[in-house]
């Protein structure tokens, strides 16, 4: 597979924490959902809380925040990076 059949995961922060990991390189066919790059990985950490830690995260696609718009209609196309950035505390 080419570079361009690749999704780049990031998590930061605590979502890094409880997916033992900085990052996850998902091998994809085609585009996928935001809600279908949570799903699988999700499954590539199995027994951690990060499923409970990205459902509190901010995303980011590329550079652009998804903000409040629903995961299952979000594009994410092949050789982009996805981002996952846990609520920071303090100010």
């Amino acid at each position: 597979m080419g570079e361009t059949d690749v999704v780049h995961v990031h998590y930061w922060a605590g979502a890094k924490h409880a997916a033992g990991t900085g990052s996850d390189r998902l091998e994809v066919d085609g585009a996928l959902t935001l809600a279908d790059v949570v799903r699988r990985a999700v499954a590539l950490h199995p027994g951690t809380d990060l499923e409970r830690v990205l459902a509190v995260c901010s995303t980011l696609i590329g550079e652009q925040p998804v903000s409040s718009q629903d995961p299952g209609s979000v594009r994410v196309e092949p050789g982009a990076t996805v981002e996952f950035l846990p609520p920071f505390a303090g100010g």
